[in-house]
């Protein structure tokens, strides 16, 4: 692939507050730990203390968790290597949204693989691990449902509820026979496992294998087990609360809007079909929305004997992360970011290493075909990110045969009324008013006459326009950027080497935006 790169701010995409944390801003460099630059990561490897008994135990649940699973080479090295104290991880985590979901999913692991790249290059007495984290425990279905392909929406039905990753795969079968071509990666992942966790792991595996990338699901009681004494600690005290809404206060007085919010205690209770959030009432502990209720005596004993039913809301489930994982770097989206940056005392409350926050890698990705229409129409690739009025203005300023503006005619009209107003001053000042008025209706003419000369133009241009404002659609879907909508599937199908070619045309450390022109 051809790959140009645009500065972030000039896509007009993203939101300030992510931006300053780009550009380092001085507002915010309380709020985060080291920079993601690749110079920071031998420091960011001395603070990181990560405990053996925490190494074997995540070794013991992922060689498990692969038991059943068509290891390449490459994993295999990886699992073996994560034993090793020398052994680092870069993570990135994401819902378990089916066929993937938006394009960003496969930017995101794309990063992780090629951070580790290039990292290992820098420091070779280390070893790195690519690490897809799924949000197995996540309840909401409703954002994990659905894909877009080729302008249509897939959606997933099924009245399940609870965490998402412990879903039965039924009636994705039905989902896979509806679409305009075989997909067999998810006919494999989706018709040969039991659940949606187990599938995930499964096309993750088979698109990115032969990287190394490990998925962990971190649903599993060993490893809730060594976060019990931090989740022990939040049912006692719920400390976590005041620091993130100390944390918010001053971000606010930054002038910065928080992502999220905190609760009293930020556990939900994980049964087999549902996740309810824990209420402290009192000296009790109430599950929101069911029956059940604790005395403090008899959660703690439910912690102990059932470390799994406690599942970490977005405030705690990077904590988490970073405990059960020796893990350097957090590979995120633009929200994602803003949120980690909601969450540094809680961190430093459990003494645990805040990691690098990188940003994912930004792409619009642009096929054969719609390359000819830009070269058409004379855009770059900086021009594409602009508004789609501004587009057609500028093509009809270079092709439309007569001049619309009347920029000219207004201010000679202008010069004709000022002096007619010189001359009533010396006659009648009384006048000046009416010229005004007169001089208004005027120039509201040639508005019209400008607006109608705009109109013929654009008729006798109707379907170049048209097709700039076609291809504007095509490139972002519903006015947003096509990793934010497109499913990968979308460029997979008609060219099975796609997630490779991203793969060579994504730099992890480069963080702008990166347009990918089929070569």
């Amino acid at each position: 692939m051809q790959v140009e790169k645009i500065d972030l701010r000039d896509t007009q995409s993203f939101s300030n507050f992510f931006l300053d944390y780009l550009d380092n801003k001085e507002e915010l460099k309380k709020f985060h730990g080291l920079r993601p630059e690749m110079s920071c990561f031998e420091k960011q490897i001395s603070k990181k203390q990560y405990a053996d008994e925490n190494r074997q135990v995540l070794c013991q649940v992922l060689n498990e968790q692969y038991k059943k699973v068509n290891q390449s080479p490459a994993v295999t090295a990886n699992l073996a290597s994560l034993k090793q104290s020398n052994t680092y991880t870069i993570t990135t985590g994401h819902q378990l949204n089916i066929f993937t979901g938006p394009l960003y999913f496969i930017y995101k692991i794309a990063t992780v693989v090629n951070a580790c790249k290039t990292l290992k290059k820098k420091y070779p007495t280390y070893n790195f691990v690519p690490v897809y984290w799924m949000a197995s425990e996540d309840h909401d279905f409703d954002e994990i449902s659905y894909f877009n392909l080729f302008g249509k929406k897939y959606e997933w039905q099924t009245d399940q509820t609870g965490a998402v990753g412990r879903f039965r795969n039924e009636g994705l079968k039905e989902l896979l026979e509806s679409l305009p071509e075989k997909a067999p990666i998810f006919e494999k992942a989706y018709l040969e496992n039991e659940n949606l966790a187990d599938a995930v792991r499964c096309y993750v595996n088979d698109l990115f294998a032969d990287e190394g990338v490990v998925v962990i699901d971190a649903d599993q009681s060993a490893l809730k087990k060594l976060f019990s004494p931090i989740i022990k600690d939040e049912l006692l005290h719920g400390r976590s609360n005041d620091l993130v809404e100390t944390t918010n206060s001053e971000l606010e007085a930054a002038g910065y809007s928080p992502q999220i919010y905190s609760r009293e205690i930020n556990f939900f209770y994980l049964q087999e079909n549902s996740r309810a959030r824990i209420i402290k009432e009192g000296s009790s502990y109430q599950v929101k929305n069911t029956s059940l209720k604790f005395s403090e005596a008899e959660i703690l004993s439910e912690l102990e004997n059932h470390p799994k039913r406690f599942s970490p809301n977005v405030v705690m489930r990077p904590l988490y992360q970073e405990v059960i994982l020796p893990n350097l770097a957090y590979v995120g989206g633009p929200a994602e970011m803003i949120y980690w940056l909601q969450l540094p005392k809680v961190f430093d409350q459990y003494e645990t290493a805040f990691p690098i926050l990188l940003p994912r890698n930004f792409a619009l990705y642009i096929n054969k075909g719609f390359q000819k229409k830009l070269e058409k129409f004379e855009l770059s690739s900086n021009d594409i990110f602009r508004n789609v009025e501004d587009l057609r203005a500028d093509y009809l300023a270079k092709h439309g045969e007569n001049e619309m503006s009347l920029n000219g005619e207004v201010d000679d009209l202008k010069e004709v009324y000022d002096l007619l107003i010189k001359k009533a001053e010396t006659i009648d000042a009384s006048l000046k008013g009416f010229i005004a008025a007169e001089h208004a209706k005027a120039a509201k003419g040639l508005d019209n006459i400008a607006k109608r000369l705009k109109k013929s133009e654009e008729q006798k241009h109707e379907t170049a326009l048209n097709q700039i404002g076609a291809l504007k659609d095509k490139l972002f879907p519903s006015g947003g950027l096509q990793e934010r909508h497109d499913n990968f599937l979308n460029f997979y199908l008609n060219n099975p080497n796609f997630v490779k070619e991203v793969l060579d045309s994504l730099d992890a450390f480069d963080l702008r935006m990166h347009v990918l022109k089929q070569a």
